[in-house]
């Protein structure tokens, strides 16, 4: 295998990756600044209270983008790893 292609797919790789896992850093992003300002605003310093929104809203996101992730995954390995492995 060229150098090329292999640096190649290993940067599409990467960046599947990066956008695969956005939605899932930034619904966590989200939820913990939202519970952090609450917390500051409260003076509520509970530690359940950050975990449990968190993981909430991870698990809804990762529940509604999982199709997307699928077919960005499957997508990538049907016309990237495949041809690679094929020789092609």
């Amino acid at each position: 295998m060229d150098e090329l292609i292999f640096f190649d797919t290993l940067r599409q790789g990467l960046w599947i990756a990066t956008l695969i896992s956005a939605p899932i850093l930034g619904a966590a992003l989200v939820a913990g600044v939202g519970v952090g300002l609450f917390q500051a605003l409260t003076s509520i310093q509970e530690m359940s209270l950050t975990f449990v929104p968190k993981l909430l809203a991870i698990v809804a996101v990762f529940w509604v983008s999982m199709s997307f992730m699928t077919a960005t995954l499957v997508s990538f390995f049907h016309d990237e790893i495949l041809p690679v492995i094929a020789g092609g």
